[in-house]
């Protein structure tokens, strides 16, 4: 990856930080542990590998992207402003009556959303079906959905893994934000999905397994998916739950809690530190 590259796409990756820290505070409410996690797999997609286009966002040649995490909605969010689907600002009125930006993601009203997700599991399934639709319909799109690592104990999950691996979905890419918390603890805490690699592969995918906050594996991983074909993708990262506010790193208290004022502005502080260092 070209150094340039990667300096602008760690600057959008830190502004999406920032959008997840700026929305959860206002909203007073949200999930910022794990929409820390993924701040780089959306710095990529929507700057390196997905096709889409803000002033078209229902393109029917368009690639999708399903969040089937949909708790991490703020970082989709503020990747989608960041990209011009809606203003900036939308992401101060998030969860507020009558505004834009609901808690989990709506495809019927928020431009660039492809699909409403929130109860866990169903995401991956709603991405299979529009992978076989594009194989059905001769259309060359890709489809990319992100899971959580505690998502994957739903039992959905797995019937909908078996079926894209039957149906040679090479089309789909799947990428798990493993960060080994969850709401209630660490995967070995609650019910561990492990290993979740052989898991995978065991359903006919191919498994790829990488350092997911780092942009230029990310990088190698989409593009050695988009080259494979006859079986689906699962790129497994491994990621920091809170990455990028040390006070949130690694904390599972931080999965469901919104920052107060004084933890908003030391992480902003934070945040703008980093940002200030480099475009310095």
């Amino acid at each position: 990856m070209d150094k340039n590259v990667r300096k602008d796409l760690e600057i959008f990756a830190l502004k999406i930080r920032m959008g997840v820290i700026e929305g959860t505070y206002n909203a007073k409410a949200g999930h910022p542990g794990g929409s820390l996690s993924v701040a780089e797999v959306l710095a990529w997609l929507y700057n390196g590998e997905m096709r889409v286009d803000p002033k078209h966002p229902d393109d029917p040649d368009r690639d999708r992207l399903v969040l089937s995490k949909g708790h991490a909605a703020p970082a989709l969010y503020a990747a989608l402003a960041l990209k011009g689907f809606f203003p900036l600002d939308e992401i101060k009125k998030l969860r507020k009556i009558n505004q834009l930006l609901q808690g989990h993601p709506d495809m019927k009203h928020i431009p660039g959303v492809d699909m409403s997700t929130g109860s866990l599991g169903q995401g991956i399934s709603a991405a299979c079906g529009m992978a076989l639709s594009a194989k059905m319909s001769g259309k060359d799109y890709r489809v990319y959905a992100i899971l959580g690592d505690g998502e994957i104990e739903e039992g959905q999950v797995w019937e909908a893994a078996m079926f894209a691996g039957f149906r040679k979905l090479d089309n789909l890419v799947a990428f798990v934000d493993y960060n080994n918390l969850q709401i209630d603890g660490t995967l070995d805490e609650v019910v561990s999905p492990m290993p979740i690699d052989e898991k995978f592969k065991a359903f006919g995918w191919n498994v790829i397994n990488i350092d997911g906050n780092d942009l230029q594996a990310i990088e190698d991983a989409y593009a050695a998916a988009r080259a494979y074909k006859g079986k689906p993708t699962c790129i497994v990262g491994k990621t920091v739950k809170g990455k990028g506010v040390s006070f949130m790193e690694n904390a599972c208290g931080w999965h469901g809690t919104a920052p107060n004022a004084e933890q908003y502005a030391t992480a902003m502080e934070e945040l703008n530190a980093a940002l200030a260092a480099m475009e310095g």
